[in-house]
């Protein structure tokens, strides 16, 4: 309490001094990695939640019909149509990557390096899968006639918000797989073994567990409303 008051206390060159101190003491015990990891996912969330209330905001407001997602998602499954399979199958998928993301994770605080790069690469392989899926799913809508500016299902605000959501939250999650290959390489080559910190199987962990939540909340604004 009395250095704060102190450095109230104090003007001009010294207090700027004593203010980028307290700041420095306040975060000396975060790794700097992991403290830019945050400071990045905080800004992305920023620009996710502006894209989820910009697309509610269009769905509420729009005087064109609104495609229904379980007939636009459907897929055709032995002569029958089965509203948002893939889309379930995509977020089962990415579900079980964070699962074993966190493994790996646990892995890393245990210095078992063969089954840390292991199970990042199987998170990768999920990851890859996914975007796979997606991939797919943009195909099939791009052949039914859906594009951002235009849409002969309903609303023509359907496709802008459609590309731009899920294409933001693809870029993610296909960086996060080379950003996750990438690590699992280095851990297999002993990279860490000198320092036996393996801090950054934890920090590629935040992200995947971000890009995953990110999904829950598309999946549910998107595909369920």
């Amino acid at each position: 309490m009395a250095q704060s008051q102190t450095a109230q206390a104090k003007g001009g060159v010294p207090g700027l001094v004593n203010d980028w101190s307290d700041e420095k003491e306040v975060f000396s015990g975060v790794p700097w990695g992991k403290g830019m990891m945050w400071i990045f996912l905080l800004s992305d969330t920023f620009i996710f939640s502006c894209f989820l209330v910009s697309y509610m905001t269009v769905r509420m407001t729009d005087t064109v019909n609104w495609p229904i997602p379980s007939e636009v998602f459907a897929l055709e499954v032995f002569g029958s149509s089965v509203p948002l399979i893939l889309i379930a199958i995509m977020t089962f998928i990415l579900i079980t990557s964070s699962g074993t993301m966190a493994l790996a994770v646990n892995m890393g605080y245990r210095k078992d390096k063969k089954k840390a790069a292991v199970l990042i690469i199987i998170t990768a392989l999920l990851g890859a899968s996914f975007v796979g899926m997606q991939a797919f799913e943009w195909s099939k809508l791009i052949s039914e006639g859906v594009r951002p500016w235009s849409n002969p299902m309903g609303s023509s605000h359907f496709g802008a918000a459609f590309f731009m959501i899920t294409g933001f939250h693809g870029l993610h999650v296909s960086f996060g797989v080379i950003y996750l290959l990438w690590v699992a390489q280095r851990v297999l080559r002993g990279h860490y073994d000198k320092s036996g910190n393996y801090e950054i199987v934890e920090i590629v962990g935040l992200y995947w567990h971000f890009v995953d939540l990110v999904w829950v909340f598309i999946f549910a604004f998107f595909y369920l409303w």
